[in-house]
């Protein structure tokens, strides 16, 4: 009996000399924690004028201030004709009159969307290019998304006047 106790005991004795020999990571810090986590210092970009750039700016502000122009003009006619369209059924006379209106600023929308458009892919190549944004182009986007907006509460004003079709 004693024997047979004294052989079970061999292969726990025996278990404690054994060697692991799987490979586990390492604790150590690695180089990339030595670094940090700081953001690094990055210095801005310089701004280099761009004179062709420049020159389309100016056109396209010119374009900007011929279609608001236009649109204030047309808004003119679009608000008389909705005023006397108030109140008048759909497909009457003064209400025809008063969509053709408002067909005529929904053209200048459309332009003016188109514009935006045109900034909008030029600042977007701009920045393909990994160049630093341009000022008088963030300022031009800026005017138009701002008439572009303006013209479409103006549509929107007038057409919740007219009765629906």
């Amino acid at each position: 009996m004693k024997t047979l106790a004294l052989l079970a005991l061999v292969p726990v004795t025996l278990a404690g000399c054994t060697h692991d020999t799987r490979v586990y990571p390492s604790l150590a810090p690695r180089a990339v924690e030595r670094v940090g986590f700081a953001e690094p210092v990055r210095t801005a970009p310089k701004l280099v004028p761009d004179p062709a750039l420049d020159a389309q700016i100016a056109t396209l502000r010119a374009q900007l201030t011929k279609l608001a122009d236009g649109f204030a003009g047309d808004a003119r006619t679009a608000e008389a004709a909705a005023s006397r369209a108030r109140g008048a059924a759909a497909g009457s006379d003064a209400w025809l009159e008063a969509q053709t209106a408002l067909a005529q600023l929904d053209d200048w929308r459309a332009q003016t969307g188109a514009l935006l458009t045109d900034v909008e892919s030029r600042a977007g190549d701009r920045a393909a290019e990994l160049q630093p944004p341009y000022p008088a182009l963030e300022a031009l986007h800026d005017a138009v998304a701002t008439e572009a907006d303006r013209q479409g509460t103006t549509i929107d004003r007038l057409q919740d006047g007219l009765a629906k079709a």
